[in-house]
């Protein structure tokens, strides 16, 4: 039997605990925050979970890791078609037909595909080597002025032409009337929201769990006691700092209870222009069609902001730079800290989804536990 300390109850640690308690191992998870499920906790207010951290919609083509989690929660059949708002003109996401017809009038995809080919003519066939660039080549210059520009350079506090190309290589472009963002087989949102799929997987005898515990106020002693460490904080604090601090972005939240039934209409509204200070507005009961008290529903705004520490680090910002430094990071950590596995996106400073995360876990679990 190995004795396992786990930092961090979210996803990824949570289901490294299930599968090693599973195999009789003892583990102990530590959660900063005072509560477990991570990014993806929920909790009910008004008869609507309430996603504390930002909308988590489950989304995956990976059948093994779709089975997996249906095992801890019975997911509805959400479908994500976040709306856009620019200046108070609406447009459906992805850009699809609805999109461009709403914009240009044009009807048919070859109308649609031959104004695309005139906007982003200006680049005169040049490679793209900035994001706005990259956009201009997929959707032309309205749709990047538009939907684009201002999002974007709220989203990641940079100007469009110092982003990397790479960040939006794979954006949806649809030419069909689908406003499902998401190509995945299998989509939803579990019933009765996220924590419980954390407390399911954690819900052993071999477990233990102490929230408002922090792993650096005992960190010595914790790698003295534990066989091995399964660690989901920044791989940068884990060291100190000592190379040099990663790049991250944060997050504030606004939530507000209001005393009406149906507030935007929409789960998910992006503002897609650059005065508006929030990125989004999330209206959580129409993530379960609506469901809740009457006359009641809960909205969030969400402001994107620059990371220092002390505060929440949600993303990894995945430039060629901080690559660089993580590599080193790896290095180090390979060398020195070689009871200690990193996961998680702070831990393998990577934007994961959730069936990401899962199947990363899982991964690490099968080389680890040979499951």
């Amino acid at each position: 039997m190995t004795k396992y300390l786990i930092v961090g109850a979210g996803l990824f640690g949570a289901t490294f605990a299930y599968e090693a308690a599973k195999k009789g191992h003892e583990v102990k998870v530590i959660e900063r925050r005072n509560h477990i499920a991570g990014n993806i906790f929920t909790k009910e207010v008004d008869g609507i979970q309430v996603h504390q951290y930002g909308a988590h919609i489950f989304h995956t083509s990976n059948k093994k890791v779709w089975d997996y989690v249906n095992q801890f929660a019975t997911f509805n059949r959400y479908t994500n078609s976040p709306v856009a708002n620019y200046h108070g003109e609406i447009y459906n996401l992805p850009f699809n037909m609805n999109t461009f017809n709403k914009l240009w009038g044009v009807v048919t995809p070859e109308e649609a595909q031959n104004k695309i080919n005139e906007q982003k003519s200006i680049l005169n066939g040049k490679k793209p080597e900035n994001l706005e660039e990259q956009a201009i080549s997929l959707v032309g210059t309205d749709i990047y002025e538009k939907l684009i520009k201002g999002y974007t350079e709220k989203q990641w506090g940079h100007s469009t032409k110092d982003l990397p190309a790479f960040i939006i290589r794979r954006l949806p472009v649809r030419f069909t009337y689908d406003n499902n963002y998401f190509n995945d087989d299998y989509q939803g949102i579990p019933v009765g929201g996220y924590t419980q799929i954390v407390e399911k997987m954690l819900a052993s005898d071999l477990i233990s769990v102490e929230t408002g515990v922090d792993f650096f106020d005992r960190k010595d002693e914790y790698l003295k006691k534990f066989d091995k460490v399964i660690f989901t904080g920044m791989i940068d604090e884990y060291f100190e700092y000592s190379l040099g601090e990663l790049e991250y972005r944060s997050l504030k939240f606004e939530t507000e209870e209001l005393d009406v039934d149906n507030y935007q209409g929409n789960a998910v509204v992006n503002y897609t222009d650059e005065k508006t200070p929030y990125t989004r507005i999330i209206e959580h009961k129409h993530f379960e069609f609506g469901k809740g008290d009457k006359n009641k529903t809960v909205i969030t705004r969400e402001y994107p902001k620059n990371w220092s520490r002390g505060d929440e680090p949600y993303y990894p910002v995945n430039n060629t730079q901080n690559n660089t430094l993580y590599k080193k990071y790896k290095e180090l950590a390979d060398k020195e800290a070689t009871n200690v596995l990193f996961g998680g996106r702070l831990g393998q400073y990577r934007y994961y989804d959730m069936d990401q995360v899962i199947s990363a876990a899982l991964n690490v679990v099968k080389v680890e536990l040979g499951i």
